[in-house]
């Protein structure tokens, strides 16, 4: 592994979630039209919903493929073109890494990592098959949560920073499910890169009606991330081309190219155009495992609606993007332009271990930061995810 001379921090790491993840905590007359899970043709699947969910097509993990496996695949080196169950190889056992946490903490001191945030694998794909029903979306969060603080800690041993993950369907459940994050020591919670789905209609994550929410993520200073998942998006590719439920793994060309990162473009361009950080300015937010290429079309497209419209605006969406907003870019992505466009300061190493598509090594991303210097390859590598997780300053 590379000699960096410190320990690094990660801002994108997964588990792999127990079996009993959503249902441990989650009572009993709710399962059925929550999260169950049953056996088909021999098989443990799960029924979220009511329906057969196939967003990760083998939600038991075991067995599971290796980390980085595709690494080839999202450089788009396949000249090929070999399928994906071709890519993946040979499976192995689950390590025990992947669900315990001291394991977990044995292997960051094998890979040279300090801390890292932890995001769920399963769970990102959860909220979609529930958008039509708050009661149980507040209900299987908050098992899972409950879970997850029991399993993996929102702060074991200021180390391994476990995302909960909340929904703000009903804004007074997700105030009072962030009050119950803080209480538990959470740093960092988790929002879907998503319109908050509703009745009659859905609404930004940035509407006032959610301003409970961000005053408290204000005052106490912790980060929110938006981590890739299942945002709804595959109704909009259906009006192109017919596709089923979103399934991991699965992409159709079409979908790759126009879906791939146009919730986060949109999540972040309602967050600063909808006010919240000018109503709130301690607030911040990372986009995790999401790209960034994304980043300098919006900001070409905000800084044109502010020569526009100026008055929409409490300052030039550029500064805003500047001071709030945090970016774990892939890997293969353009690193150093990313950097130019919102500051070294906000980049933030991801390395998506031990999914197939992250790095074999989380370390090994330092081998993509070509043009930067030893100050900036150690703010990208961990200064700038361990900011997010500090006590914020009283003034951004």
């Amino acid at each position: 592994m590379p000699e960096l001379g410190f320990r690094c921090f990660d801002a994108d790491n997964h588990y792999y979630e127990a079996l009993d993840a959503f249902t441990r905590h989650l009572d009993p007359k709710l399962r059925r039209r929550a999260v169950q899970w049953v056996t088909l043709d021999g098989r443990q699947r799960l029924l979220v919903g009511g329906r057969l969910d196939r967003f990760i097509p083998n939600p038991t993990f075991d067995p599971v493929a290796r980390p980085g496996s595709l690494d080839a695949y999202f450089r788009a080196r396949n000249p090929e073109g070999r399928e994906m169950a071709e890519l993946f190889g040979a499976l192995e056992p689950i390590r025990p890494e992947y669900r315990d946490r001291e394991a977990r903490l044995a292997r960051m001191d094998a890979q040279g990592l300090e801390a890292v945030f932890l995001f769920p694998t399963l769970g990102v794909g959860i909220e979609e098959p529930l958008r039509g029903d708050a009661e149980i979306t507040h209900a299987t969060l908050h098992a899972f949560n409950q879970w997850l603080d029991e399993d993996w800690g929102f702060a074991h041993r200021g180390r391994i920073f476990a995302a909960p993950m909340i929904s703000l369907m009903d804004p007074a459940k997700a105030a009072a499910e962030l009050e119950w994050c803080l209480a538990r020591g959470a740093r960092l919670v988790h929002l879907r890169p998503a319109p908050v789905p509703g009745l009659p209609h859905s609404r930004s994550p940035g509407d006032r009606a959610f301003d409970r929410f961000w005053a408290r993520v204000n005052e106490a200073g912790i980060a929110v991330a938006f981590h890739a998942g299942d945002s709804g998006y595959g109704r909009y590719t259906s009006d192109w081309e017919p596709r089923g439920q979103m399934e991991a793994f699965r992409a159709t060309p079409f979908g790759s190219v126009v879906q791939s990162d146009r919730p986060i473009f949109d999540t972040m361009a309602a967050l600063i155009v909808h006010g919240v950080f000018a109503r709130f300015p301690r607030v911040r937010v990372c986009s995790i495992e999401n790209g960034s290429e994304w980043m300098k079309p919006l900001l070409r497209k905000l800084g044109r609606a502010f020569g526009q419209m100026p008055r929409a605006f409490a300052e030039p969406p550029v500064d805003t993007v500047r001071r709030h907003v945090f970016v774990a870019p892939y890997y293969e992505d353009d690193i150093r332009g990313l950097a130019d466009a919102i500051g070294v300061e906000h980049v933030l190493l991801g390395s998506d271990w031990p999914h197939a598509e992250g790095l074999a090594e989380p370390l090994r991303f330092v081998d993509d930061l070509e043009g930067f210097d030893a100050r900036e390859i150690r703010l990208v590598m961990r200064e700038n995810a361990a900011r997010l997780v500090a006590p914020a300053p009283t003034a951004l």
